[in-house]
């Protein structure tokens, strides 16, 4: 960013704010002017860490005074000139500082609020430590103002996409699960570029990654788009894989013959729109094998089968799913949906290996 337009932002914000009609400053007008002026100079001059401390001094008052609109525009500004700078630390701290803010203001989540949160998201500097703590402080806020008790899904979503982006799969994985419908795609794809650095017949474990974490928050079309944008990235890249068309009245399936446990995810995805526990349990034993020896899946796949199947489960610690409420942000309460009845024939698990 050119010294000139970081000039522009900071001068906007504190030209709007620097008299404003409701505020009783307790400090005079003369020093306010002085610092504005201050401000512009230190950042023309790279003194970023001058300047972010006279902009957080200037917020505080602000903040103090309940003046929040003042406080919230000239953080966000502050923030956003400071990270598209490179300042990261900084401007990340400022964009702390704004979700706190945020919170004592009482502002609700509004579309003007998360145009500001997201935009300064996709500001940060590529690994920039500070952006991992702002998107929690701005989960958290969403989370208890909003209407989403684990966090407003727009947040979630682009927070995820710029993990993924940048090839932080874990944190991507925490926040698509809870993400819009568009998460799917961007979880999907984030798993097959991870795959692709491991051994191909891996495959199913990757995909495991970007479909059971739908399957465990009650999201079955979210589930299914992953694993159809999975396979078909994995059939496109990978012409020599042996694949077979099963198609019956009401649904088509893919089977790979040398990934047995890919067979095994579609096949689940189609008992659970039947609804069949005995369909799953066939699934269940016939797999059984190939499912110990992966070793990460018994317990993520007994609460599906508690969820979607009816199939009750001890109630006992749980490491998997414990471990993946703790990362999504959700204790053990999941919402149980209703398994669908769908006109679909058995599908021939038995015979694929």
């Amino acid at each position: 960013m050119t010294t000139a337009k970081i000039q522009r932002i900071v001068a906007r914000q504190q030209e709007k704010y620097t008299f404003p009609s409701t505020f009783k400053c307790p400090f005079s007008s003369a020093s306010k002017a002085g610092s504005a002026k201050s401000n512009i100079d230190r950042i023309s001059e790279g003194q970023f860490y001058e300047a972010h401390q006279q902009l957080r001094v200037v917020a505080s008052r602000y903040a103090k005074s309940e003046s929040w609109d003042a406080a919230i525009d000239l953080l966000y500004g502050g923030a956003l000139a400071l990270l598209k700078a490179g300042q990261g630390g900084s401007g990340g701290d400022l964009a702390i500082f704004l979700v706190d803010v945020l919170g004592k203001s009482g502002k609700d989540v509004s579309v003007a609020q998360k145009s500001k949160l997201l935009t300064i998201v996709r500001a940060f500097p590529a690994r920039e430590p500070t952006r991992k703590r702002f998107v929690t402080e701005m989960i958290s806020w969403s989370s208890r103002t909003g209407e989403y008790p684990l966090g407003d899904p727009e947040l979630h979503h682009v927070a995820g996409s710029s993990f993924a982006e940048e090839r932080e799969p874990y944190d991507a994985e925490r926040h698509l699960a809870l993400g819009t419908k568009d998460s799917p795609e961007q979880l999907a794809r984030c798993e097959y570029e991870w795959w692709t650095q491991d051994e191909p017949n891996t495959a199913a474990l990757y995909a495991a990654r970007a479909i059971f974490p739908y399957l465990l928050v009650g999201n079955l079309r979210s589930a299914n788009k992953a694993h159809l944008i999975f396979t078909s990235r994995l059939n496109s890249s990978n012409r020599s894989l042996s694949v077979q068309e099963v198609s019956s009245k009401s649904s088509d399936m893919r089977v790979y013959p040398i990934l047995p446990l890919l067979n095994f995810i579609g096949l689940l995805l189609l008992a659970i729109q039947r609804g069949s526990s005995d369909l799953y349990k066939q699934l269940a034993k016939h797999y059984a094998p190939q499912v110990k020896e992966v070793g990460v899946w018994d317990d993520a796949l007994a609460q599906i089968g508690e969820m979607y199947f009816g199939i009750r489960i001890p109630r006992q610690g749980n490491p998997l799913f414990d471990m993946m409420g703790s990362m999504m942000g959700f204790g053990g309460g999941v919402p149980k949906p209703k398994p669908k009845k769908v006109d679909v024939p058995p599908p021939p698990a038995a015979d694929l290996d």
